[in-house]
C-alpha cells in the first residue's frame, strides 16, 4: 500500500494533469470563435462600404446574413471567455498571486477598452439598420471591429509577456512592473500579433468559402452568395503567402528567445550545424532520438539561421527544462500541412475565379470540406505555443507545477466532465446552426421586400445548381 505521503503526491499530480487538461479544453474551445471574429468583423466593415460606394443590394444581403453569424459567434466566444478567466482563481492560484500585477491590468484593459465598445454598438449592427442612419450604421460596425481587433491586441500581449516576459522585477516572489512600455511590447509580442490577425482572416476567410460554397450547391445562385465566395477566395490567396513570410518572422524570432520550444518542433535532439528539415518523424524522447524521419539536408538550419551550415541547439541542452515533445513537434506539422492545403486551394480557386468564370463541382465540395480548416491550423499553432513554453506558465519566472491549486482531484474531474459534455453540445450545435442558417438563406431572403437581387452572375458549373 502507499503511504500517506505517497498518496498526497499521486492526489496532487493527478490535480496537476486534470487541471492542465481542463484549461487546455477551455482555451482550445474558446479561441475557435475569437479566432473568426477578429477578422470577421472587418469583412464586415468591407461588405457595407462595398454596398455603400455601389448601392448593389446584393453587398448588403451578404452583410445580413453573415452579421447574424458574427453575433452568435460573439456571444458563444464571450460566455467561454468569462469560464476560461474562472479558473485563474480556481485551478491556477499561484498564477495571479504571482504575477497578477501584471496579468490582472492587462485583462483589466481588455474589457475596459474593447468588450463594452463591442458590446455596446453590437446591438446597433444587428437591429439598426432600418432604425439608425446609414452613416451611423457604417459607424458602429467599424467600432466593432476596433474593439474586437482592441481585445486581440491586449489578450496577446499578456500572452506573448508569458512567453517572453520584460519590463518587470521579482520582488518577494512577485513580479511588479517596471515598464508598462516594455511589458506590452515585449520581443514576441509584434510577431505573435500579426501571425494571429493574419490567422483570423484566414479561418474566416475559408468560413465564408465553405458556406458559400455550399449555398452553391445547393442550387442558391443568388449574386450576394457568389460575393461573397470570390472575396473570401481573393482573401485567402492574398492572406497566406503574407502569413508564410510572418510565420517565419515569428519562428526566427521564438529561435532567439524560446530556443528550446524551436528544438521540439524541429526534432533536434543534439546540438547540431547544418540540421535537416524533418517532414517526419516518431519522437522518442526516452531514447532522445527520432524514429522513421522522412528529412530534406541542411534545411532547417537555413530556415532558422539563414545559414546552410547555421547551428541549432539541441533539446539535450536544455534536460528538465524543455517542453514535451511530440506535441509540439506533430502539431507543428499540422499547421504547415494545413496552411499549404490553403494555399493550393485558394490559388486554384482564384484561377477559376479570375480566368475561368465559374467554379467546377469539385472546388465547391473542396471548400465546402475545408470550412474550418481555419480552425485546426489555428488549433495546431496554439498548441505549439503553449506546449512549447512548458514547464514554464511565465518563462523562467513561473514554473507551472507552482501556479497549480491544491483542489481535491475529484472536484477537477467533475468539472472538467461537465465543460467536456457543455463545449460539446455547443460545438455541435454552432457547426450545425451555421448550415441551417445557410439552408434557411434563401427562403428568408425571398421575403424580404426590401432587397431585390439577380441571379445569374459569374457562373458555376450546371452540376454545382443540384
Amino acid at each position: 500500500m502507499l503511504a500517506t505521503g505517497e498518496l498526497a503526491q499521486v492526489a496532487s499530480d493527478s490535480g496537476f494533469m486534470l487541471s492542465r487538461i481542463q484549461f487546455a479544453a477551455n482555451i482550445s474551445f474558446h479561441i475557435l470563435f475569437p479566432t473568426i471574429n477578429i477578422a470577421l468583423c472587418w469583412i464586415l466593415v468591407f461588405f457595407k462600404l462595398r454596398y455603400n460606394k455601389t448601392g448593389d443590394d446584393a453587398w448588403i444581403r451578404v452583410y445580413r446574413f453573415w452579421v447574424r453569424i458574427f453575433a452568435l459567434t460573439f456571444a458563444i466566444g464571450v460566455v467561454s471567455g468569462i469560464t476560461m478567466s474562472f479558473q485563474f482563481g480556481t485551478n491556477w492560484p499561484g498564477y495571479m498571486e504571482t504575477v497578477g500585477n501584471i496579468a490582472g491590468p492587462l485583462l483589466g484593459y481588455e474589457v475596459m477598452t474593447a468588450f463594452f465598445l463591442e458590446a455596446s454598438f453590437l446591438a446597433i449592427m444587428l437591429f439598426g439598420m432600418e432604425r439608425v442612419s446609414n452613416r451611423v450604421h457604417t459607424f458602429a460596425t467599424l467600432l466593432v471591429a476596433v474593439g474586437t481587433s482592441l481585445s486581440a491586441f491586449w489578450i496577446l500581449a499578456l500572452d506573448s509577456w508569458m512567453q517572453t516576459p520584460a519590463g518587470f522585477e521579482m520582488i518577494d516572489g512577485v513580479a511588479h512592473v517596471t515598464s508598462w512600455f516594455e511589458v506590452i511590447f515585449n520581443p514576441s509580442m509584434p510577431y505573435r500579433l500579426a501571425h494571429m490577425v493574419l490567422a483570423s482572416g484566414l479561418t474566416a476567410a475559408f468560413l465564408i468559402a465553405g458556406i458559400s460554397a455550399y449555398r452553391l450547391l445547393k442550387g442558391d445562385q443568388k449574386r450576394s452568395v457568389k460575393y461573397a465566395l470570390n472575396f473570401s477566395v481573393v482573401l485567402a490567396a492574398l492572406l497566406i503567402p503574407l502569413q508564410i513570410f510572418v510565420g517565419d518572422l515569428h519562428g526566427l524570432n521564438t529561435f532567439k528567445h524560446q530556443p528550446a520550444k524551436v528544438a521540439a518542433m524541429e526534432g533536434v535532439w543534439q546540438t547540431e550545424r547544418g540540421a535537416p528539415l524533418l517532414l517526419f518523424a516518431v519522437p522518442d524522447e526516452e531514447a532522445r532520438t527520432n524514429h522513421f524521419e522522412v528529412k530534406v539536408p541542411y534545411l532547417a538550419s537555413l530556415i532558422l539561421t539563414h545559414d546552410i551550415d547555421g547551428e541549432i541547439t539541441g533539446l539535450d541542452e536544455f534536460k528538465g527544462e524543455h517542453p514535451p515533445v511530440a506535441p509540439v513537434f506533430y502539431s507543428f506539422r499540422v499547421m504547415v500541412g494545413i496552411g499549404m492545403l490553403m494555399l493550393l486551394f485558394s490559388w486554384l480557386a482564384s484561377y477559376h475565379f479570375s480566368f475561368k468564370k465559374r467554379y467546377p463541382n469539385w472546388l465547391l465540395k473542396s471548400a465546402v470540406v475545408m470550412t474550418f480548416s481555419g480552425w485546426i491550423a489555428t488549433l495546431a499553432g496554439w498548441y505549439v505555443t503553449e506546449i512549447g513554453r512548458q514547464p514554464y506558465l511565465v518563462t523562467g519566472v513561473l514554473n507551472t507545477r507552482d501556479a497549480a491549486t491544491t483542489i481535491a482531484p475529484e472536484n477537477i474531474a467533475f468539472s472538467l466532465t461537465m465543460y467536456l459534455v457543455i463545449y460539446g453540445f455547443l460545438l455541435v450545435a454552432y457547426i450545425r446552426t451555421l448550415f441551417v442558417m445557410a439552408n434557411r438563406a434563401v427562403h428568408l431572403e425571398e421575403h424580404n421586400p426590401k432587397v431585390l437581387d439577380e441571379q445569374n452572375h459569374l457562373p458555376v458549373e450546371q452540376g454545382a445548381q443540384s
